[in-house]
């Protein structure tokens, strides 16, 4: 088994995946930082000073011992408080958006960045019965009996 997993780990790619993984990962930090960070204080500025990420509903009681504030979603949800928090979806649903768009341009400045190879036009392999069926049409259609 032990073999197995060696010829499997190293094949190459095993490895291009884990560094993909690795590099998307980071990636993924750098876009939530860019949304929660930038994006999403300017969009909440321009509609009004909004934080979305303090955006939800109480779906339950807050605990008798909570002494917290009930507008931070954070501090309710630690609470055990069940909450619908739509702001917080906005702001992941954005990142997504964001990160797919960027994934988007990058695999298409790498599709315009590598030369296409010039298609080859298909070569059509005939069965041997095709052949001789077209050789007995044409041999009917001159007007001479077909030769088998």
């Amino acid at each position: 088994m032990l073999t197995e997993f060696k010829a499997f780990v190293s094949r190459g790619n095993v490895l291009d995946l884990a560094v993909a993984v690795i590099i998307g990962a980071a990636f993924g930090r750098i876009v939530t930082s860019l949304t929660d960070d930038i994006i999403m204080p300017v969009i909440g500025r321009i509609f009004g000073g909004l934080d979305f990420s303090s955006y939800f509903l109480k779906m339950g009681a807050v605990p008798a011992d909570y002494t917290g504030s009930l507008d931070d979603y954070a501090a309710l949800k630690k609470a055990g408080v069940p909450l619908l928090g739509y702001g917080e979806f906005l702001t992941v649903a954005v990142n997504f958006l964001l990160v797919a768009f960027v994934i988007f341009l990058v695999v298409r400045a790498v599709n315009r960045a590598i030369p296409k190879a010039p298609e080859q036009p298909a070569v059509v392999v005939e069965s041997t019965e095709i052949l001789l069926l077209r050789e007995i049409r044409d041999a009917l259609r001159n007007g001479r009996p077909p030769v088998v």
